[in-house]
């Protein structure tokens, strides 16, 4: 008779990782953003996105041309504060 024993919490930990670096992997492959990619990432309109933080004068924005370009990485850090900053409501 043949007996298995896995450790899951060592599964649970490896999974973790490997999503880890999956996820690393695909957040390196944009350097910036445009409006599009913005209003994707949020799941928010471009008139939301204008109304509640566009216009901090923390978020980082590049306006080349006619067009508005965001840098992925302080742009993901911005919004991650910004929602920390938002009161819970209940």
């Amino acid at each position: 008779m043949l007996s298995v024993k896995i450790d899951e919490a060592e599964v649970k930990e490896l999974c973790r990782q490997r999503i880890t670096d999956l996820v690393k992997e695909v957040e390196g492959e944009l350097v910036f953003w445009d409006a599009a990619e913005l209003k994707k990432r949020t799941c928010m309109s471009w008139n939301s996105i204008q109304e509640h933080f566009f216009f901090d004068p923390r978020f980082p924005k590049h306006k080349v041309g006619g067009k508005w370009y965001f840098s992925a990485r302080e742009t993901r850090t911005f919004l991650e504060q910004w929602l920390r900053e938002r009161p819970c409501a209940l």
